[in-house]
């Protein structure tokens, strides 16, 4: 087999990230960590059946936070899911949390040999027992690109953008976002003075908080993008992904090297993207939040081509 690619796709969580990770691992190409190897990670599975299982479940068995499988939970009185995963656990256990849980960025200055050889080894093994050309792995929040990067040379990031308006509104409801304990417990360090300035000017708002977080998440993006070179590294609004998915896609399979295949091409048109969600921060968030949210993000919208106020009908 000629050399590996390893593919990470990145972004601030609640990006739509786990729509391209889901679709991607049902590449025949392609080899993944599954939810079932982080589950069992005290056993430090390779995952050699990940793709054998996951291309022979229905595409709806494969997703993550649907209402298809909220249903099904229900009914069986479980969670029904297979698929990759962001597996933090198993990378906690096999590398070091230092990889799924710092508070800052991960550099070039974090690869020291030890945690060097941990990550390139866990990789490289979870690769080899799958036997794919093509290696994914999603990571969300800090890009840790810079890190990898150093680790492994010629690895490709794919980087999914979303209005940090919308990720603002979507993290604030999820039960794993810990900035309703404020700062500096929020995880993410404290706050420089800018930034702080304008969440006291906004009397220290949750929501204000959690754009905060994807402001702090786009500056640390843009600084590893700048390490690496343009042919590894390409950057994806989510918006545009679902509505022009076609080109899209064909971008995304240029940058792991893979064709679009008739087995990718049955997996793509199985694969529905909704594009329901995309303004759905203006009927989660107040306008006064939505404002709020303008005022303290409202460059880094704009260099990335949100449009601020109303959208236009």
């Amino acid at each position: 087999m000629s050399e590996r690619t390893y593919l990470f796709i990145i972004g601030t969580g609640r990006c739509g990230s786990t729509l391209v990770q889901e679709l991607i691992a049902r590449h025949p190409r392609v080899g993944f960590i599954s939810n079932v190897d982080t589950t069992l990670a005290a056993f430090n599975p390779k995952g050699r059946a990940n793709h054998l299982l996951y291309g022979s479940l229905p595409a709806a068995l494969g997703r993550r936070d649907r209402a298809y499988l909220k249903n099904l939970r229900f009914t069986l009185g479980e969670r029904v899911h297979f698929g990759p995963s962001e597996a933090y656990k198993i990378l906690s256990r096999q590398i070091a949390p230092t990889i799924s849980e710092p508070f800052r960025d991960l550099t070039e200055d974090d690869a020291t040999p030890w945690l060097a050889g941990r990550f390139r080894t866990f990789f490289e093994e979870r690769a080899e027992a799958q036997d794919v050309p093509v290696f994914m792995h999603k990571f969300t929040g800090w890009p840790r690109a810079r890190f990898i990067d150093e680790v492994m040379p010629n690895a490709r990031f794919l980087h999914v953008v979303r209005d940090g308006r919308a990720v603002a509104s979507s993290i604030v409801q999820r039960p794993w976002w810990k900035g309703y304990l404020g700062v500096p417990a929020w995880g993410f360090g404290d706050l420089p003075d800018e930034l702080r300035e304008g969440w006291e000017r906004h009397g220290r708002s949750l929501v204000v908080l959690a754009g905060l977080e994807w402001r702090i998440l786009m500056d640390a993006f843009d600084l590893a993008a700048a390490r690496i070179d343009d042919g590894r590294w390409l950057e994806l609004r989510y918006e545009d992904i679902v509505a022009d998915p076609r080109s899209n896609w064909e971008r995304i399979l240029g940058l792991a090297g893979l064709e679009w295949d008739e087995a990718f091409d049955e997996a793509y048109r199985r694969y529905p993207v909704a594009t329901s969600r995309r303004q759905a921060f203006r009927r989660d968030l107040s306008e006064r939040q939505i404002e709020q949210l303008e005022d303290v993000l409202g460059r880094h919208l704009e260099a990335r081509g949100y449009e601020l106020g109303e959208p236009a009908n």
